[in-house]
């Protein structure tokens, strides 16, 4: 079994992509009907895009990776909104397979892992409406520890302050959405410690979590993204009831924790319905002549 494998980031810019009416529909007739009214409950068209490109990233993923048909695939989510994938855990071929999903602004990201719980997040940098950007992260002060509203507070413009601040959001919500938790999470107690958005660390209520790692990267024009990467044991009870392993052994657990995170593939949505025709053996009618698929390193910051 190589668990290398079961790691995978894909996102997708969805800034370019305006479906008519009818394309919409036939991408929503590719996932289950369970999933039809969280899509268009949705007024704005943007909302219903990232909410349909979301559940289609969900349900190629696991086809590619565990190469479940898409018949078969079942995702659920927790109480608290975590999705997971619902299925005979003793014939899964990674100990522990878990996906995340994030998206804001102009992309919509999958993560996934095979030993570690994953978590991922994504932040568009948009710029407060009426009121200042010191105002507007002044509102959210609380959620940050000391030592990141220093850095957030006494950064060198109105623009790093609000850069500042949406990093290290970021890397809060990557964390919170990867342990399963909802916006009930302390999140000043979650402190986050780095060398220029490198080497990042977590404490949680003062102890460091020496089982996590955590990577942030910039995408595209004035978002960034991050991945959080840890133990399952610190997984909520709702969501840790839906993983098929939560104890390792040191070196085992290692092993995932030391997996390359490799660089994310950049997809359309096209790609994506092609993906999941090609399993039908159909042509999609979506298709376009450029049949590449780019594998894009984002900037890590």
């Amino acid at each position: 079994m190589e668990v290398g494998k079961g790691v995978e980031r894909w996102v997708v810019d969805i800034s370019n992509w305006r479906p008519s009416p009818n394309d919409f529909s036939l991408i929503i007739s590719l996932l289950p009907h369970t999933h039809h009214s969280s899509i268009t409950r949705f007024v704005k068209l943007d909302d219903r895009k990232r909410a349909l490109v979301s559940r289609l990233l969900q349900y190629v993923l696991v086809n590619r990776v565990l190469r479940i048909p898409f018949d078969e695939i079942v995702i659920r989510r927790t109480p608290e909104g975590k999705p997971f994938l619902v299925c005979d855990k003793s014939k899964m071929e990674f100990p522990n397979f878990n996906f995340n999903v994030s998206h804001h602004g102009d992309y919509v990201a999958i993560a996934s892992e095979p030993i570690c719980i994953v978590g991922l997040d994504i932040v568009s940098y948009s710029a407060p409406v009426n009121e200042t950007a010191q105002q507007f992260v002044q509102s959210f002060s609380t959620y940050f520890s000391r030592l990141e509203w220093y850095h957030i507070s006494n950064a060198a413009s109105s623009d790093e302050m609000l850069k500042t601040f949406y990093r290290y959001w970021c890397l809060k919500e990557a964390f919170v959405k990867a342990v399963g938790s909802g916006v009930g999470y302390k999140l000043d107690d979650v402190e986050f410690r780095h060398t220029n958005w490198d080497n990042i660390c977590v404490k949680v209520a003062g102890l460091e979590l020496k089982d996590w790692k955590f990577w942030l990267m910039e995408l595209g024009n004035n978002h960034s993204i991050s991945i959080a990467r840890g133990h399952p044991r610190s997984a909520i009870a709702s969501y840790r009831t839906t993983l098929k392993q939560t104890e390792f052994e040191e070196n085992e657990y290692n092993i995932g924790l030391n997996l390359p995170n490799p660089s994310f593939t950049l997809l359309r949505v096209e790609d994506l319905v092609r993906l999941r025709h090609f399993e039908e053996g159909k042509i999609s009618c979506m298709e376009s002549d450029d049949d590449e698929i780019q594998r894009t390193r984002f900037t890590q910051k």
